[in-house]
């Protein structure tokens, strides 16, 4: 028996939701992932004991605790409106688990973390649906969309937030900051990417994983790593730092001279604004996504930016950075999972490549911490 309140994590990833709900004082007891790279480093974090690294339809009735939350997404995969006349139609296979799990714990509240469109979905008309008339029928539901750095994320990151609970209405957590806060407001300003990696080296030595490899559910896996560990840099080739170059905070491809931009680029000459973009130090960033490491997938440069010598005489239009006070390179994988809102030293388990992918799957702990504290009273 435990004093704490207890939870269940579903379609658990690296463990960013369990962080938020452990430091209001969760006691996790189940949670599912089925990516065992991001279930080995929520293994190494929080247990291997309750972790499940599998499929989530293998997980049995028997084996389900009670618990008094459940937490978790389930991914959307191609509904169609004939997939919500029933929870029994295949495609909804995902989702039917979630109720299972939710019928076997019998929690007092569940939180579903989706994208920040999904209260327009077919899938969210297939769960209002369960709640009217359903299986959920003894839970009311509350919704928003809310921005994660409303609640003291370094990271301007939407996603849409549902509380379920049958034990009363549970509405959504107010913000705890602001992008300008009035005066007596009692908001604190947005935490900013320099509020998380200021500090760090400018130019990480390595430019690898350290050679480390550790068992987890019974399979030899990199890692453990911590910290500095996932500090480590790639090699641009000179044709990409020179592009870098030209992109001040809040840039993109469209400070970059046009001889120096891809072709595909070159013949696209709207949309896309984010693509090579770069930071900025006293703002959020902008959503931390699984390529974060690539910057042709979005505004992933590292904010220190100093302008430097014109390129072209006195063309205002393409300036260049200062290349001794700029840092040309994306953010690492330990920068942006401090701007994911982990702790510095949470552990990693995987290639560079599944570590990506689990930073920016990953919910922020910061706003998982909000919900928590939010449903906490109803569930204590």
């Amino acid at each position: 028996m435990t004093s704490q309140p207890t939870l269940i994590d579903l379609f658990a990833g690296c463990g960013g939701t369990t962080v938020g709900f452990g430091r209001e004082g969760f006691e996790p007891l189940l949670a599912v992932e089925w990516d065992q790279a991001a279930a080995a480093t929520y293994a190494a974090n929080w247990g291997e004991d309750h972790t499940v690294a599998g499929d989530i339809a293998l997980v049995k009735k028997k084996d389900i605790p009670r618990a008094d939350i459940i937490i978790g997404g389930p991914p959307c995969q191609g509904f169609s409106n004939l997939g919500l006349k029933s929870l029994d139609d295949p495609r909804n296979q995902l989702w039917r688990e979630y109720m299972r799990f939710i019928h076997a714990a019998k929690p007092k509240v569940f939180v579903i973390e989706n994208v920040d469109r999904f209260y327009k979905s077919p899938e969210f008309q297939m769960l209002e649906a369960e709640v009217d008339h359903g299986s959920l029928k003894n839970y009311t539901i509350s919704h928003r969309v809310l921005n994660a750095a409303d609640y003291g994320v370094a990271q301007r990151r939407r996603r849409t937030i549902i509380i379920g609970s049958r034990v009363g209405p549970i509405d959504l957590p107010e913000p705890t900051h602001a992008k300008d806060p009035q005066r007596g407001s009692g908001l604190q300003p947005w935490r900013t990417v320099r509020d998380v990696i200021d500090g760090l080296p400018a130019r990480p030595d390595s430019t690898d994983l350290p050679d480390s490899v550790t068992e987890f559910f019974g399979v030899p896996k990199p890692g453990v790593f911590k910290g500095l560990d996932i500090h480590f840099r790639r090699e641009p080739n000179a044709l990409s730092l020179e592009r870098y170059s030209y992109v001040p905070p809040g840039g993109g491809r469209f400070d970059v001279p046009t001889e120096l931009l891809p072709r595909c680029w070159r013949e696209k000459p709207t949309g896309t604004t984010d693509v090579m973009g770069r930071m900025h130090w006293d703002r959020p960033s902008l959503t931390i996504r699984t390529e974060f490491f690539k910057p042709e997938k979005g505004a992933y440069l590292h904010p220190q930016w100093v302008p430097g010598r014109q390129r072209r005489g006195d063309d205002p239009r393409w300036i260049k950075g200062d290349p001794k006070k700029s840092v040309d390179r994306v953010v690492t994988h330990y920068e942006a999972s401090l701007i994911q809102d982990f702790p510095e030293d949470y552990l990693w388990v995987g290639t560079k490549t599944q570590i990506a992918k689990q930073i920016g799957n990953a919910v922020p702990s910061g706003l998982a911490q909000a919900i928590a504290r939010q449903v906490k009273p109803y569930v204590a």
